[in-house]
């Protein structure tokens, strides 16, 4: 199966505009995300999927590189052009604004589309002021591993662990999963899931994974002992220079 890495990058960002190009360490932070995604083993390229031409003309140095139309609602739709236009048989979504994204997340993920259309990774929720963080999105999952539902809302609710003992209480009677923002798709599920508009669950949480789910696509559920650390804001620029060092 040839699997190809793809990471949307824009330009335009609310809280940091131009962070894919921002320095860290001395490299842009696209830099940093495409050679963590290089050293995955599954990937046998990784690709960047800009509107963006000052962002194209610094990815050209180093992987290649797809303009895509400005007009895209997500990230999904933005690989998924760029997926059109690939001979793979699969793609993995890498956000752009991870730069330290461990490889073997990524194969894990990659991995995971041997049998399953769609594949995402989730680790532990053992932080408690994650428990009730609405930015930090819970997954539930069958017992073959896949999602059942992902949330802004702390799901499942323990009906007779709401004790005394509080939020750390909740973690240790039940093993709460937060879901990782990276996406592994079989090439034609991709195509086929952008194709779909935006369901009512996904409009609810403003989350795009319940689109696949509404339609009938099942997504497995790599579970992983890793933790995202994104950039979001130019602090977070100095928070992940001295995880580098």
């Amino acid at each position: 199966m040839k699997i190809v890495g793809i990471v949307p990058a824009r330009y335009a960002s609310t809280r940091f505009p131009g962070k894919a190009l921002a320095p860290i360490a001395g490299k842009p932070l696209i830099q940093h995300v495409v050679e963590r995604c290089q050293k995955a083993k599954t990937l046998s390229e990784v690709i960047v999927a800009t509107d963006d031409s000052r962002i194209a003309d610094v990815a050209k140095k180093f992987c290649r590189v797809e303009m895509t139309r400005p007009e895209h609602p997500s990230g999904t739709d933005r690989i998924a052009e760029a997926a059109a236009r690939c001979t793979c048989d699969a793609v993995v979504n890498i956000q752009g604004d991870e730069p330290l994204i461990d490889p073997a997340v990524i194969d894990a993920v990659a991995g995971a589309l041997a049998q399953n259309e769609m594949a995402t990774a989730a680790t532990p929720v053992t932080n408690p002021a994650e428990y009730d963080n609405p930015n930090v999105v819970k997954v539930v999952v069958n017992a073959a591993g896949r999602a059942l539902y992902f949330s802004r809302r702390t799901i499942p609710y323990l009906r007779e662990a709401a004790s005394p003992e509080g939020v750390r209480g909740q973690l240790a009677a039940f093993p709460f999963l937060k879901h990782l923002g990276i996406y592994g798709y079989r090439r034609e599920t991709l195509l086929r899931l952008v194709k779909f508009p935006v369901s009512p669950l996904e409009n609810a949480e403003k989350l795009e994974q319940l689109r696949a789910l509404e339609n009938g696509i099942p997504i497995a559920v790599v579970k992983v002992e890793y933790d995202s650390v994104g950039v979001d804001t130019p602090e977070d620029v100095k928070r992940v220079e001295k995880l580098l060092k």
